[in-house]
């Protein structure tokens, strides 16, 4: 019996297909494409034969076709992530900026605490390697800092630390795939 596909079903049949695809961004764009483009027309023609519910408890949850699409791109073995790496790139520097300056205003506070009319200039060497030298202007208790970035070595642990965070190694062996396929 032909099942008709309403448009309704065609909402739940697509919210299916974005949830998968939000899953699979470890995939190259294009293979997530195609994937997007196979499980839509595949439960469009389940919609059709067997009705749009039946379609979609015979697919199973998301996350376990999710899984296995990945498992079958990567293998089973742990994978790179993408989506870890990325967040922990954005979200290291945000945090070491508010841990940086939160050093350098309680070295300040300590020279106003010690002196509440201070003048002059005061440096202090920041948090060791990671933090340039910060220096302080002050004239009758009233003061700017200046410096404090981030130091080289900073820089180069952020990036291995995203590395390893991402498990980014991981992925050379696919992309090398890929490479090898299309020269």
């Amino acid at each position: 019996m032909q099942h008709t596909v309403t448009w309704f079903d065609r909402l739940r049949i697509e919210r299916v297909v974005w949830t998968l695809d939000q899953r699979l961004y470890d995939l190259p764009r294009r293979t997530r494409i195609e994937t997007r483009r196979e499980v839509r027309q595949n439960l469009l023609a389940g919609a059709r034969d067997v009705g749009t519910t039946q379609a979609l408890r015979n697919l199973g949850g998301s996350a376990e076709l999710a899984n296995e699409y990945l498992s079958a791109a990567f293998g089973s073995r742990p994978r790179h992530s993408w989506m870890a790496a990325g967040l922990f790139f954005v979200t290291v520097p945000l945090l070491a900026t508010s841990f940086f300056a939160g050093a350098a205003n309680g070295f300040a506070n300590g020279i106003i605490a010690a002196r509440p009319a201070a003048t002059g200039t005061y440096t202090w060497g920041g948090i060791s390697h990671l933090q340039s030298t910060v220096t302080y202007t002050f004239i009758n208790g009233h003061g700017t800092w200046n410096g404090g970035g981030f130091t080289p070595l900073f820089y180069i642990l952020w990036i291995v630390a995203t590395i390893l965070v991402g498990r980014l190694w991981r992925a050379l062996p696919a992309w090398r795939r890929r490479r090898a396929g299309v020269a």
